[in-house]
């Protein structure tokens, strides 16, 4: 059944802690628990080989400290001073090697899953939301799944590990005064970074909306090109877009100020904290106490943590845009199916099936109902033709047969099972459709048509677009059948782009077939030719023709004419016409028409 209806994506991922997008990746993560411990351990052995390198440089300025004439190289120092540094490079790059796997895996499965939900999401969403918008999102969420990965894992948290060790050793070797300036400048340099960068977050959050609005712009704009030139609306366009891009800057510019004012308190605490730990080594060496060895020692250990305190701020700024990019992302998953299996859903098994409305209601909007009380039947292998004006509901019987939507009253049935019993994916299965509004992908002819059926073999497509009366058209393009049809199909006229969907669903071999005005791009020779084709596949399916024109379909068992959403004329061509109702008015109208253009 229908759920309550889709929360809007970007309400759900605001409201997401960092926390709670954190708990939503664990479980991701548990099936490379054992890569991720092997990382782990390595960084840990690295970050033990760095810790050494100081100690091995102390010693070997405390050997070189004394007369020349007792002076004897220490080898065996120098082969650890350089083992150890190899050791740390060798040890985090075989990180990298071993966690490569689960950045990218993770990254990989969870933007499928994400597009995967947004095919099941149902059309209502589509038709609310803008593509360039959601595209930008996943974009901007898969990869920062790795980022916050390799920031959080292998950089944050070996730092900490680092300045544990490194004030450890201080305070073991040394006094607490040692490690007591170490760990005032850390607070001082985390405070700071922390309040700085939550501030900062309302400025990235909005440059990263702003990019994303202009990236809908641009992406809308650009979709409907020819629509652009059609009205000599070039600059209004880069207006428009232009606006959204004046918000960028300004937002960016407003994050680039405040990441100076983040560096240089950073760049302000740690040269205090670095002061402060020099004057008391070079103390300790003038009273004696020191020696130049531990002088450089102690240097060397500030110069080491100074570099990843320095990433500190950096890393902690990535990890906060990380997280506020993949609540969006996870944001898209919140977003409720409207239409889904119920459990136990049972898969549609029709060869020639039986296709009732009854006493159908739905309402895209509450405030202006579409159907009211629809009740018709298709007979197995039966036609049933459905015109109307504009706005009369007809198309609206092809999505709900579909499951675009569910009904909001009555049923849909095919052989007596409601289809909300069904699988979307069985029902699905069994309807080839013929849209009024052909989009094609950008992409060959031939893949276009192989949409209908991917396993087809290539001598299946090509009887297929026989039966459309479209293959002589695509053998004599230079490219033949690997021609490529452009954006949407814009590479092709409305009439082939109709002739090459009319092929796909032929190649789908469906029980059921619904033609939502399948030859409305056609002009009359080529209707005329291609009508004599569909009448012959509509035999032993059942099919729902959705027509403007009526002389399409006046062999239809039965012709149903609709009103604001209902049924007021119904019986076969001859009869509707002998009613002379709306019907026969339809039809003396088009009739005028076409003597007209003759």
């Amino acid at each position: 059944m229908g759920a309550a209806g889709e929360a809007p994506a970007n309400k759900s991922a605001t409201a997401r802690s960092d926390m709670a997008v954190i708990a939503e990746l664990l479980p991701w993560l548990r099936p490379y628990v054992g890569r991720i411990l092997l990382a782990l351990g390595l960084i840990v052995a690295a970050k033990l080989l760095n810790l050494f390198v100081p100690i091995a440089l102390k010693h070997l300025v405390d050997r070189l400290n004394v007369a020349p004439d007792l002076l004897v190289l220490p080898v065996a120092l120098l082969i650890a001073y350089g083992g150890s540094r190899i050791g740390v490079t060798l040890f985090t790059e075989l990180r990298q090697i071993v966690f490569a796997r689960v950045m990218a895996r993770a990254s990989r499965e969870i933007t499928l899953r994400v597009f995967r939900h947004l095919h099941a999401l149902s059309l209502k969403f589509h038709l609310e939301r803008r593509t360039g918008g959601v595209a930008r999102d996943v974009e901007r969420g898969g990869s920062a799944i790795g980022e916050l990965l390799d920031w959080t894992l292998y950089s944050i948290l070996p730092t900490a590990l680092e300045v544990l060790m490194v004030t450890t050793v201080l305070v073991w070797s040394y006094d607490w005064s040692f490690a007591l300036i170490t760990l005032a400048t850390l607070f001082a340099y985390g405070v700071w970074t922390i309040s700085i960068t939550e501030w900062r977050t309302r400025y990235y959050r909005a440059a990263m909306e702003a990019n994303t609005r202009a990236n809908e712009r641009a992406v809308d704009s650009l979709l409907n090109y020819e629509t652009v030139k059609y009205f000599n609306n070039e600059a209004h366009e880069a207006r428009r877009y232009d606006d959204n891009l004046r918000q960028l800057e300004n937002a960016q510019v407003k994050s680039t100020k405040t990441l100076a004012l983040l560096n240089l308190g950073q760049t302000a605490v740690i040269a205090v904290g670095v002061t402060a730990m020099m004057w008391r080594a070079s103390a300790g060496v003038v009273a004696g106490k020191l020696t130049i060895g531990d002088l450089v020692l102690v240097n060397a250990y500030l110069l080491q943590l100074s570099a990843p305190l320095f990433l500190l701020g950096m890393m902690y700024r990535q990890v906060k845009q990380a997280l506020t990019n993949m609540e969006r992302l996870f944001g898209l998953l919140d977003v409720r199916q409207d239409v889904r299996d119920v459990p136990g859903a049972a898969p549609l098994i029709a060869a020639r099936p039986r296709v009732r409305f009854e006493e159908v209601r739905f309402s895209y909007d509450a405030r202006r109902e579409i159907l009211r009380g629809v009740s018709f039947e298709i007979p197995p292998g039966g036609t049933v033709a459905v015109v109307g004006h504009s706005g009369s509901g007809k198309s609206t019987l092809a999505r709900l047969l579909y499951r675009f939507y569910d009904v909001a009253g009555g049923r849909i049935t095919i052989d007596d099972h409601d289809v909300r019993a069904l699988t979307q994916a069985s029902v699905r299965a069994a309807i080839g459709i013929v849209p009024q509004d052909t989009v094609l992908f950008n992409d060959s002819i031939f893949y276009n048509i192989q949409y209908g059926r991917p396993t087809a073999s290539r001598a299946e497509v090509e009887d297929a677009a026989r039966a459309a009366h479209i293959h002589d058209f695509i053998v004599a393009l230079p490219d033949g059948y690997e021609t490529a049809v452009g954006e949407r199909g814009l590479k092709l006229s409305g009439g082939e782009k109709q002739r090459v969907a009319i092929a796909r669903a032929l190649l789908k071999n469906p029980a059921i077939l619904i033609f939502d005005e399948a030859t409305s791009a056609l002009d009359s020779k080529s209707e005329q030719a291609i009508q004599a084709e569909l009448d012959r596949i509509q035999i032993g399916r059942t099919t729902l023709v959705i027509a403007h024109r009526l002389s399409t379909i006046m062999d239809a068992d039965r012709i149903l004419v609709m009103e604001s959403g209902q049924i007021v004329e119904s019986g076969r061509h001859a009869e509707l016409l002998a009613q002379d109702g709306v019907y026969a008015q339809m039809w003396m109208l088009q009739q005028r028409e076409a003597e007209a253009v003759a």
